[in-house]
């Protein structure tokens, strides 16, 4: 009996995915509730989007079948509805998933998801999905500016945004004699009050992730005229360095909590850093910021 109860319980710590019913139909039937006053406005009645994207169908799954369900639990509760984002409380935005899952036809079980550590291990089904092969080859388009334009007018002033988190909250309410005294980002001028702090915060993380890429366009030159070693693998490398920092400051971001970001910041300086050394600051005994070091970067 007891050997029953320990197999019992080692099955309760395994994976489950949401194809195994995971939540029942009373809760899916409570997040319809929360679903239809809080979601529908934005996402449509029938979670095929309207404003915000639909939450049902395979570019949804695909979306998200990387991910833990307590991700997209995470999502909903921590940035959701987007005009009061953190007002529902953690199992109401589980009961919202289990409205999601039965709406996208994954079946009702007999147990209630709640948010705790289980549902961190329930995951989605593998896809089967090959991705579609483009029929015609996307258009190219040659650099318009040089290396140092590309840093300074998208990865600094986004990286420093994201900076700025550790000193700064993104979720105060922000005054315009706040916006004269702080050091830093700007926030009350930046989007002119049309953005929240933490939307800017997510919109600086995906431009490190969207933009690191532009490091590798052929034919960009740097600000000396030296052509950028797009092809060497160790610039190939940090620049893959730089995207994934990005993507993982997006998800730090998605949290809407300060330390969590400012964490993250570290890996932001390191992977800058780890690039700089090498194809930046290697003068020998020179400053890296003396405007005579410029004639040797982009090289090693």
């Amino acid at each position: 009996m007891l050997k029953f109860a320990l197999v019992l319980a080692l099955i309760a710590q395994q994976s489950q995915t949401v194809s195994q019913g995971v939540y029942t139909d009373d809760q899916a039937k409570r997040g319809q509730a929360i679903y239809s006053a809080q979601c529908a406005s934005c996402h449509g009645p029938t979670l095929n989007g309207v404003q915000g994207p639909p939450l049902t169908g395979s570019d949804f799954v695909s979306n998200w079948n990387k991910e833990p369900l307590s991700e997209l639990a995470n999502k909903i509760r921590n940035t959701m509805p987007q005009n009061a984002p953190g007002s529902l409380m953690p199992q109401q935005a589980v009961d919202v998933v289990a409205y999601i899952l039965q709406v996208g036809k994954f079946p009702a079980g007999r147990g209630e998801l709640h948010s705790d550590e289980a549902i961190k291990k329930i995951t989605w089904p593998a896809s089967s999905a090959q991705p579609a092969r483009a029929t015609n080859q996307a258009p190219t388009f040659p650099p318009a500016g040089n290396l140092a334009q590309v840093m300074r007018g998208i990865l600094f002033p986004s990286s420093n945004i994201l900076f700025t988190v550790q000193t700064v909250d993104p979720g105060a309410k922000r005054t315009a004699a706040d916006a004269n005294k702080d050091g830093g980002f700007n926030w009350m001028l930046w989007g002119g009050e049309i953005y929240k702090g933490w939307d800017l915060v997510d919109y600086a993380a995906i431009a490190l992730a969207e933009s690191a890429p532009l490091m590798l366009t052929p034919g960009r030159k740097c600000e000396n005229g030296k052509p950028v070693p797009v092809n060497e693998p160790d610039w190939i490398k940090f620049t893959n360095e730089l995207a994934e920092v990005g993507k993982a400051a997006y998800k730090a971001s998605q949290t809407r909590n300060q330390e969590t970001v400012s964490d993250i910041t570290n890996d932001v300086a390191d992977a800058c850093l780890h690039c700089h050394q090498v194809y930046r600051d290697n003068a020998r005994g020179r400053n890296p910021l003396d405007p005579a070091n410029k004639a040797s970067r982009c090289t090693k």
